[in-house]
């Protein structure tokens, strides 16, 4: 009998531990957008010659953009109130831009030619 009642107080506590478990982790990470609703990054790749791209979203906010080697160095970095960027400072390459609007993030490949 004394074994019936453990196997049964342990799968009482495997069920309330995995609940608890599941709570917290809603808890730690709300349901929050995850993606920048209609984001649009055109021309990519982008020539050289016209170094000018268009970063469009269906909130059209304004937007934080960073933007990093392959490395990982933030080499760029500006508040975008149009849609409109200039990157004529950097050189051909392979980069990774980074579009904060809302505070909702989103990360892109960016090929300068």
């Amino acid at each position: 009998m004394k074994k019936i009642y453990f196997l049964l107080l342990l799968v009482t506590l495997t069920c309330f531990t995995n609940q608890f478990m599941v709570a917290q982790s809603y808890a730690n990470n709300p349901s929050t957008k995850t993606n920048i609703e209609g984001l649009s990054i055109y021309p990519n790749p982008v020539n050289s010659e016209r170094p000018i791209i268009n970063i469009a979203s269906k909130l059209s906010l304004v937007k934080q953009i960073e933007i990093f080697d392959v490395l990982g160095k933030q080499v760029f970095n500006t508040i975008l109130y149009s849609k409109e960027l200039n990157i004529s400072s950097l050189r051909k390459g392979v980069y990774i831009l980074k579009i904060t609007e809302n505070n909702v993030s989103e990360s892109r490949k960016l090929i300068i030619r």
